[in-house]
């Protein structure tokens, strides 16, 4: 295995395992996250407060008057070793509506055209695959999921846009999000997804978490708005969209 050990200031240092984003480099992440928590929880690292994991890194932060850099360093040493055999972590499975249709999709008809196909087959190849989540940031809730299909791999729009409307089903290089929060985005927004994905009244304030899979079912202009006035009102819980979730055991192993 190789990884580098970085100094974020003089209360955190970041375990980087690669440059690319990859579910291998993504199952090293995991694992070494899983181990940190396990051992936090069983009474060691103390001085160690939280953990940040991305596509590639691990930022490990920590309380620089209770215990130093050296120290944490050293508890972590093997925990990075028992990483390198590290499985992509088994996630809950979720099966989330999108509008491809009208003002939701501002950029199907301009994606179509770059890469040559029709709209119904830019949404059936979007819709038709499995994505995983890598890591959430960027925005609370933000979901950066892979891989997005071949031929679907555009670079970033020339001109970004100063509003992104929550919910925008977007789609940049390898990867497509989600916009949980109205924001600068630079990406191509093929649809739009009502179903709210990060809410601080929730125990786990974001909907989707890193190692978790996303399927996107197509529906209509009309159905999305009974999606969205269901939400509102409480009388659709966002977990519907909740497929399958690993057991306790299959998590602990």
């Amino acid at each position: 295995m190789s990884f580098r050990i970085l100094d974020a200031g003089d209360a955190a240092l970041t375990i980087e395992f690669g440059s690319i984003i990859d579910p291998a480099l993504l199952a090293e992440v995991d694992a070494l996250d899983a181990a940190v928590l396990r051992l936090k929880q069983a009474g060691g690292l103390p001085g160690v407060i939280e953990t940040m994991p991305t596509f590639r890194s691990l930022t490990v932060f920590f309380d620089p008057l209770v215990t130093d850099r050296d120290a944490v360093l050293a508890a972590l040493q093997p925990l990075i070793a028992a990483a390198e055999h590290g499985s992509t972590t088994d996630g809950r499975h979720w099966r989330l509506p999108v509008c491809y249709e009208g003002e939701a999709a501002p950029d199907l008809a301009e994606v179509a055209g770059a890469i040559g196909i029709g709209e119904d087959e830019v949404v059936a190849l979007h819709s038709g695959a499995e994505y995983l989540v890598y890591m959430i940031g960027f925005l609370p809730g933000f979901p950066f999921m892979g891989d997005l299909p071949a031929p679907l791999r555009l670079p970033r729009r020339a001109q970004p846009r100063v509003r992104v409307p929550a919910g925008s089903v977007a789609i940049a290089t390898g990867l497509t999000a989600i916009y949980p929060w109205e924001s600068p985005g630079g990406w191509h927004l093929l649809g739009r997804c009502p179903v709210p994905l990060f809410d601080a009244r929730r125990t786990s304030p974001s909907l989707l978490a890193a190692g978790d899979r996303v399927r996107f079912v197509p529906v209509s202009a009309q159905e999305c708005r009974a999606i969205e006035a269901g939400l509102a009102s409480a009388e659709i819980d966002p977990m519907q969209w909740l497929e399958s979730a690993p057991t306790p055991a299959e998590n602990a192993a």
